[in-house]
């Protein structure tokens, strides 16, 4: 790919769309328990579909959810309060089925060794000020948007379920520019098609993505391609817990080990790994050291360290690829214990991850750049 051209095209999904719920709820859970009880074990799946959430899963804690306030206040502040909607926090069903962490895992997390064996994959670039690939980057933004819209009443008539996706033109590894951008917007009946697109192209589309400078007057744009998007949300697809694994990461750029992050407390290398390979190749990236990186943790449960560690840099490193390796090692803990203390996932934070991304916001501790100085000294 480095020196070819090329489309490349990334999806994201609103906090409204059904798998989306689920994910937030889960990690509401999360962040309940660890509120409580630091030490929570929890593994908590969500299902949704018409006038229906049903929560089940493990959870270890000395603290108490309210499994029925916890669903019904998410579902609330995301926006589906009336029946119309296929589904509301008032009238719903919700339904529980939690139990106890397997006492074979905890035996291994209590001695500090991984809850679960698996691989997870961090990467980062310099297409954009986040270090993350442009176009998950532009994907986010438009659904972000177009929820903000919907809250503050701008667009009075959109609902909550909504999906983008945008494909980019590029030049080796440069975004040249965007080549295409779908839209799929739920909204209120009686509204043609006509005034729909207008509407998002002037209120969502160009403010959001004309200030990039990658989008000119030849970017193709389609929305709600069927001609109307009215049913939706859980009325119109069931949702499950992390079914959006490539949106809640890098959108399809770069590789992915398979294992979802939301309803997951952080002794789940699932989780607490893929946000240590991101923090570690969003430094190396800042160091300057590559233009992008992709970096590979390995666990088995039970084990404390990493089976294996892979560093590639897609042939533009700077410094060799078994040096960035030796230096990672030297820096960052890699053990969950390491990794839990050292990133503090012990607290309840997780919720805000469940929608718009797990990586690219500032917000969260895995995106500080703080070890750019310690890669330089170590490389000397």
């Amino acid at each position: 790919m480095k020196n070819q051209n090329y489309l490349f095209t990334s999806e994201s999904v609103s906090e409204g769309h059904p798998d989306k719920i689920c994910d937030q709820i889960s990690d509401c859970v999360v962040d309940e328990c660890l509120k409580q009880d630091q030490y929570s074990r929890v593994a908590c799946e969500v299902f949704t579909t018409t006038g229906m959430v049903l929560v089940g899963g493990e959870i270890t804690t000395t603290g108490y959810v309210d499994v029925q306030e916890i669903a019904r206040g998410i579902v609330k502040k995301i926006g589906y309060d009336r029946a119309e909607y296929g589904l509301d926090y008032k009238s719903m069903a919700v339904i529980s089925t939690i139990h106890k962490q397997s006492h074979d895992i905890s035996m291994g997390v209590e001695k500090g060794g991984a809850g679960d064996q698996g691989m997870m994959f961090g990467f980062a670039c310099n297409e954009t000020p986040e270090l993350m690939p442009a176009p998950i980057m532009f994907a986010h933004s438009l659904v972000r948007e177009s929820a903000r819209l919907r809250r503050e009443g701008e667009v009075s008539w959109f609902r909550p379920d909504a999906k983008s996706q945008v494909t980019i033109e590029y030049e080796g590894f440069t975004p040249k520019r965007i080549h295409t951008v779908v839209i799929a917007q739920q909204h209120d009946p009686n509204y043609q098609q006509a005034e729909i697109k207008q509407t998002i192209l002037e209120k969502l589309i160009r403010p959001v993505l004309e200030p990039t400078g990658l989008f000119d007057e030849k970017t193709l744009i389609k929305v709600n391609e069927t001609g109307k998007f009215e049913i939706g949300g859980p009325d119109g697809d069931a949702g499950l817990t992390g079914r959006k694994i490539i949106v809640d990461t890098y959108g399809g750029m770069g590789r992915h080990g398979g294992g979802a992050f939301s309803g997951k407390d952080a002794t789940k290398v699932d989780r607490s790994g893929a946000y240590m390979a991101r923090y570690i190749a969003k430094n190396i990236v800042a160091a300057q050291l590559c233009d992008r990186v992709e970096v590979q943790l390995a666990y088995a449960i039970g084990v404390a360290e990493p089976i294996s560690i892979m560093i590639d840099t897609f042939g533009t490193g700077r410094v060799a690829e078994s040096k960035l390796k030796k230096a990672v090692l030297d820096i960052f803990p890699l053990t969950p214990t390491g990794i839990i203390d050292y990133l503090q996932l012990r607290r309840p934070i997780f919720k805000s991850t469940a929608a718009y991304g797990h990586f690219g916001r500032p917000e969260f501790c895995w995106e500080k750049t703080d070890k750019v100085q310690d890669l330089a000294t170590a490389l000397l």
